[in-house]
């Protein structure tokens, strides 16, 4: 490839690899758990405060038993660092939840998503997840 089909792969790759993360947001946020397979790998591994998962099933049971107990969760992911090399990245991005408990209580959670990627036939999947917490207000404290 030429230096500018190259630089043309590598802004669409970063492209692809940002709406991922907005939309693993979205899917958390929105409940968009048949959208997994558009997110994710087969083999996907995540390790969160919630526990570990492995395989998309496992992934989905995971979420759903730690976010279906809110009225309401938003992710607000920023700081998108991403490395791409060939077929595999890492993106890093920093993520801010609020959960809405009930109609008087929201809390806060602050984190670092830690992502590995890879390209597959249908474009990048997260094959990877490691959530590294940074701060808990206490009504979610008490929660988890």
């Amino acid at each position: 490839m030429t230096s500018t089909e190259t630089l043309v792969r590598e802004l669409a790759d970063r492209a692809e690899l940002t709406d991922l993360v907005a939309r693993h947001s979205l899917w958390i946020d929105e409940g968009r758990y048949g959208e997994t397979d558009r997110l994710f790998t087969e083999d996907v591994a995540v390790t969160s405060p919630r526990g570990e998962a492995r395989g998309i099933a496992a992934l989905v049971e995971l979420v759903r038993a730690g976010h279906d107990t809110y009225v309401r969760t938003l992710h607000s992911k920023s700081n998108l660092v991403i490395e791409i090399d060939g077929d595999t990245a890492t993106v890093r991005a920093h993520d801010i939840a609020v959960f809405v408990i009930d109609d008087k209580t929201e809390a806060l959670a602050a984190g670092v998503h830690h992502y590995k990627a890879r390209r597959t036939e249908n474009g990048w999947r997260f094959t990877h997840l490691i959530v590294a917490p940074v701060a808990l207000t206490e009504p979610l404290d008490r929660a988890l």
